[in-house]
């Protein structure tokens, strides 16, 4: 069988680690990059051999020996590369959060099915070996009634990560980078962090019926966004949760979920689980807490963004390999991105407006403001 090509757009930080899942996948071949700072793309080629660097998207996926196109460019600007890949009959792999609008994500979908490519929205939680182990004893009706599910993000992001390269001979700093914009960021904690915790809740504890959310700016300057929010969930089952994230919790936490009902509770920090109680045990408890409990594990990018293994990211993308060979769906469809998208902007419309926000929306919410309203005196 011959191998599945990649070509990368957009040659930052994250790509780092879709080029590592890549080369350690059987079967696959990275291929191409594009950006569009030329030197940058030059440079990721060069820091992995073999690789083609492009400086004209539309000659990158004329390339026939590219199957597959992943979108690693800054949040806001995922959009027109993935329409574009998937105009070229390139499946398509976008890196979270899919976009930053509703009617960007429709965009991305409809192009994606107009021309007969699959879509595979980053969500790399989903494929821990714990919070399958999770989602399996939830499929199993081991909780009972599901009552309350919680997931924290409490990391650690420096004024510099924000900042962005500093002009030589620079003394003051300045704002140079896309983090912590609105326009390419789309958001905050919520939007670039948390985001992975806000699918993997709702995948846990079932689709959000209601939000209210608080949001400030509290631990840097010169951001347009929040770096700290708490909100508050109601699912459509019933059972109620919050999701909280911050970049300004020091030194940073490592990030945990916590499923209760009314037979059962687990707790996952990280990919470690800390609690895993049932009112009926089974047999298989036995392996989950042999295997999953007090391992060593890294920071998860809690204080240092660069700190994320390509573990999960290989993990998904051999599971969106494997569903174009076999003409199948793959376990995270472009659906459920544009879903995890909406449950932020919903967050956000609460934070904006001090008032619960029910969903699904009907429309992109306006952009809203950080700081929530004042307090009712």
């Amino acid at each position: 069988m011959s191998q599945v090509g990649f070509g990368i757009v957009g040659c930052g930080m994250i790509a780092n680690f879709h080029a590592e899942a890549i080369k350690r996948m059987k079967g696959t071949k990275l291929v191409a990059c594009f950006d569009s700072i030329p030197a940058a793309a030059d440079a990721f080629a060069a820091a992995n051999p073999g690789v083609t660097p492009y400086h004209d998207l539309d000659q990158m996926l004329a390339n026939p020996a590219i199957s597959i196109v992943t979108i690693c460019t800054p949040s806001g600007a995922h959009m027109d590369p993935a329409i574009k890949a998937a105009q070229a009959k390139k499946h398509v792999v976008v890196e979270k959060p899919m976009e930053i609008t509703l009617k960007r994500c429709d965009a991305i979908l409809e192009a994606c099915k107009r021309n007969g490519v699959l879509l595979c929205p980053i969500f790399q939680s989903r494929f821990s070996p714990a919070n399958i182990a999770l989602k399996e004893a939830i499929t199993e009706g081991r909780f009972g009634k599901l009552t309350l599910g919680d997931t924290f993000v409490k990391w650690w992001r420096t004024q510099p990560y924000y900042d962005g390269p500093q002009p030589k001979g620079t003394k003051t700093p300045v704002k140079t980078g896309w983090r912590g914009t609105w326009d390419l960021d789309g958001g905050g904690a919520y939007m670039n962090q948390a985001i992975h915790n806000v699918d993997l809740l709702y995948w846990l504890m079932g689709d959000v019926a209601e939000v209210h959310a608080v949001t400030a700016t509290l631990g840097h300057e010169r951001i347009e966004v929040e770096d700290v929010g708490v909100a508050a969930i109601k699912f459509k089952n019933g059972a109620v949760g919050t999701i909280t994230a911050s970049t300004a919790v020091w030194p940073g936490l490592l990030k945990k979920t916590e499923i209760h009902g009314t037979t059962g509770s687990v707790i996952v920090e990280q990919d470690d689980v800390l609690l895993w109680q049932f009112e009926k045990p089974k047999p298989k408890d036995r392996s989950v807490t042999d295997k999953l409990m007090n391992r060593e594990e890294g920071s998860g990018g809690a204080s240092d963004p660069k700190a994320i293994s390509y573990v999960g990211h290989m993990e998904q993308l051999k599971d969106f390999v494997k569903a174009i060979q076999l003409g199948k769906k793959p376990r995270i469809t472009g659906d459920e991105g544009r879903k995890a998208v909406e449950i932020v902007l919903a967050i956000y419309q609460s934070a904006s407006t001090g008032k619960r926000v029910t969903l699904p929306l009907t429309k992109d919410p306006k952009r809203p403001t950080v700081q929530s309203p004042p307090p009712v005196q």
